[in-house]
Order: C-alpha cells, then structure tokens, then sequence
C-alpha cells in the first residue's frame, strides 16, 4: 500500500508540519487497530487515511486522522496533506468534499498550488486560568480562553518573544490537559511590528501523544476568530513558532473559518504490511 509524508503549510521541504497519508483503494474502512499500528509506526502528529465515496454521497472522501496514541476529532494539516495528495495523483483539480467526525469538510486548491480548508469555526470566551498552567508553561499568560467543541485553551501573552522563550514542562501539561479535559494548550501572543504575519502561536498536546504539534490547523479555527477579534480585520496570517515553523493564512467567514497553505511531499513509500 502506498503512503507518503507530506509537509502541511509549508513550500518547502522540512518544514511545516508532517503527516503521514494512505489513499485508500476500497470503499470502507480497514481494520482500525491496524490504522492505529501505522499512526504508532509513522510517530507523526497525525497519519490521515482516505477511502472514495460513491457518487450518490454528500461527500468525496472519507477521512479520518489518528496521533500516534489517540484518533482525533479534526485536524488541518493533514486534510492539507490529504488533498496535496490527491491533487498530485491528478485525481481533483478544484473542490473536495471529505465526510469527517467534524461533518463535511470542504476543501479548494487555487491555481497558484495554495489548499484552502473551510473548517468550523471555534469561538473562544475568557476563563480563569487553570491552577497549575502557568507553571506548566513555566511564563504565566496575560488571558486564558476556552474553544468550544475544539476543546483546546488558548493561553494569550502580550509578546511574540515570550512564545518563542516558552519551555513548558510536558508531564505538568499532560496531567492539567487530562484534569481539565482538554486537547492542547495553545500559546499565542501578536507578531513583533515589521514582520509579514499578524499573529504567532505554539501547540502543546502531550496528552494525546504530541508534546508539541510543529503546526497545528485546527488550532487556527479558534487563533483566527480571537485575532480578528481583536485586529479588526477579517483576513490574517499566523506565524507558528515551533522549531520547523509554517504559515497559516486564516480567513474568518461567519461560523466558518478558511485556512490557507502550501505543502510538499517528501517521502513516497510503499507500507508492507496492510491490513489482513
């Protein structure tokens, strides 16, 4: 079976974020404990599996998304994958419809070879800050938000240099993160003046398997809607700041929020062992 790694929200390679993705040749679902094995094996943020849907569906695909630990509920960069993948198989030029645990999931690619992903918007409201963050984070936020059904904290600090100064320590998060029932802690903070970004943020899910996601889709459903917010202004760029780093163009359109990127496969394999 082929599989490709593929590196989300960047043009170039070893950047961004990657993910692992299997274009399914059937029209249903593997064993998943073997999809759970290939997630484990590949050690990615996330592995995404595809399979066609027949035309009588309201969807193209199905997808679905697992971290080397846990199966997750959305995830941006490798849907980007996932289309980038298809669009090099020749198999869509314009629109895909993926059937999701989020709901239907539309995605573009534009003639200039950027991905868009209509996602749903994750609103954020202010709550007091958990007992036990910011010595988890080891620099206290200014606010703290929560995200809705993204079930993510979005920690906000007043300076792009205290997100990049962050060390958390990853067993704290991990604990407070399963005390509090949330996915990951977002950290993020408005870009420096004079860069070409508006705002940068960092991801921390140790508890479902990835101490820090390099760059995280999902997280800018609720990045985008806050900084709007805040900005005044609709169309934004985010900067994510982890090690590899990548751009997220964030587009807020009522309950929905587009995300847009690049990507560039670097590894195209053959997995051995399939699903007997």
């Amino acid at each position: 079976m082929r599989i490709r790694i593929i590196d989300a929200f960047t043009d170039r390679p070893f950047a961004g974020n990657p993910a692992a993705v299997c274009l399914l040749d059937g029209d249903s679902w593997p064993d998943e404990c073997w999809m759970r094995q290939v997630a484990a094996e590949m050690n990615l943020s996330e592995t995404a599996f595809a399979h066609p849907l027949p035309e009588t569906a309201d969807a193209d695909w199905a997808l679905r998304w697992f971290t080397p630990t846990v199966e997750v509920d959305l995830c941006g960069h490798a849907t980007l994958a996932t289309v980038h993948a298809l669009r090099s198989d020749g198999t869509t030029t314009g629109a895909v419809r993926f059937s999701s645990r989020s709901g239907v999931l539309i995605t573009r690619t534009h003639g200039d070879g950027t991905i868009m992903l209509d996602f749903p918007l994750a609103p954020t409201a202010q709550v007091s800050i958990p007992e036990g963050l910011s010595d988890a984070l080891n620099a206290k936020p200014d606010a703290v938000y929560s995200t809705g059904a993204l079930s993510d904290l979005l920690a906000v600090f007043s300076d792009e240099a205290a997100i990049r100064a962050l060390a958390p320590d990853f067993a704290a998060l991990s604990h407070l993160s399963r005390r509090e029932g949330v996915r990951a802690i977002i950290a993020t903070a408005p870009a420096e003046p004079g860069n070409d970004y508006d705002f940068v943020s960092r991801c921390f899910a140790p508890a479902v398997g990835i101490p820090e996601d390099p760059v995280t889709g999902s997280a800018h459903t609720a990045l985008a809607p806050y900084w709007s917010g805040r900005l005044g202004r609709d169309n934004l760029a985010g900067m994510q700041v982890s090690a590899r780093t990548g751009l997220v163009h964030t587009a807020v359109h009522g309950d929905r929020v587009h995300l847009t990127g690049r990507a560039v496969t670097v590894l195209d394999g053959t997995l051995l062992h399939t699903a007997g």
